[in-house]
C-alpha cells in the first residue's frame, strides 16, 4: 500500500496526449503523491486512459472523479477539494495536466507547507522575474499585468495571483466556505488566494518556471479573463464588508 499525506488534483478535458505521461512523472518522484483526476466528460477518452492505469498499475495511488460535462475549472477543483478533505489528506495540490507545471516542483511546494510552516504555497512565475517559456508575448504581458492589477485594486501582495500550481494545507480548505466561491477560471484562482489571505493564513510564493503546453489544446478563453477583471472589483468590495472565517486547526 502506497500511503501518502498528499493528493494532487488534476482537472482534465481532452488531455489524452498528456495524461499518462504526467501521471507517470508524478509517480516516479521520490516522495509518494496520490493523484485525483477530475474529468469533465472528455470525449477524447482521457478518463479511459486514467482508468486503465488505475486498474493495471496504480490502483492505490490514482483516483478519478468523472463529471457529466465541461462544468468549469473552479467547480472541478472544488469537487476535488471536498473529495480530498473527506479522505483526510493533509496537503492538497492543484496542478495542470499539460506539463506547464513541472512535477519535479511538487516536493518544493510540499516542503514550503510541511517543513516551513506555510498554509498555502504558490508555484509563482513572477516572484523572481518572469519565468515563462514559449508563451506569446501578448499572453505573458496580459498575465503579468493582470497580477499587477489585482495587487493594485485589492492591496493583496502576491506576485502571481492567477497561478494554478499550488499546495494547500487541509485546514485552509476546511476553513473556507467552498460553496461560496463564485468564479470558475482565472477569477477562481484569484478568489481562492485572496480568501486564504483574508482568513489569516500564511502564504509563500515558490519560484517555478512555467512552460507552455506542447501537446493538446489550451482551454483559455476571453471570458475567463473578463471574469477575472471584473471579479477583482467584487473581491475588493468583499474585503471591505464581508466577514471572513478565521483559521481552524486541522481535523484529525
Amino acid at each position: 500500500m502506497n500511503a501518502s499525506d498528499s493528493i494532487v488534483i488534476i482537472p482534465t478535458y481532452n488531455e489524452k496526449e498528456n495524461i499518462e505521461n504526467i501521471l507517470r512523472a508524478i509517480f516516479e518522484l521520490k516522495k509518494c503523491f496520490h493523484v485525483l483526476v477530475v474529468d469533465d466528460g472528455s470525449p477524447d477518452g482521457t478518463a479511459g486512459i486514467v482508468k486503465r492505469l488505475m486498474s493495471k498499475e496504480f490502483n492505490d495511488r490514482l483516483f478519478i472523479l468523472e463529471r457529466s460535462g465541461k462544468l468549469g475549472l473552479g467547480t472541478a477543483y472544488i469537487a476535488g477539494f471536498k473529495w480530498s478533505i473527506e479522505r483526510k489528506y493533509d496537503y492538497i495540490f492543484e496542478m495542470d495536466a499539460d506539463f506547464s507545471h513541472a512535477p519535479t516542483d511538487l516536493p518544493r511546494l510540499y516542503e514550503a507547507c510541511a517543513e516551513d510552516g506555510y498554509d498555502l504555497a504558490i508555484g509563482s512565475r513572477y516572484i523572481s522575474g518572469v519565468n515563462v517559456v514559449n508563451w506569446p508575448m501578448g499572453r505573458v504581458l496580459m498575465s503579468y499585468f493582470a497580477s499587477m492589477y489585482v495587487r493594485f485594486v485589492t492591496g493583496f501582495e502576491i506576485h502571481d495571483t492567477t497561478a494554478g500550481f499550488k499546495c494547500y494545507k487541509r485546514r485552509v480548505l476546511e476553513t473556507i466556505d467552498l460553496d461560496a466561491i463564485r468564479f470558475k477560471g482565472y477569477g477562481f484562482q484569484i478568489e481562492m488566494k485572496y480568501t486564504t489571505y483574508k482568513c489569516g493564513f500564511k502564504i509563500k510564493e515558490v519560484p517555478v518556471v512555467f512552460v507552455n503546453r506542447v501537446e493538446g489544446v489550451s482551454k483559455m478563453s476571453s471570458g475567463i479573463f473578463g471574469e477575472a477583471f471584473f471579479g477583482v472589483m467584487r473581491l475588493r468590495w468583499d474585503g471591505w464588508f464581508r466577514k471572513y472565517p478565521k483559521a481552524v486547526e486541522t481535523k484529525k
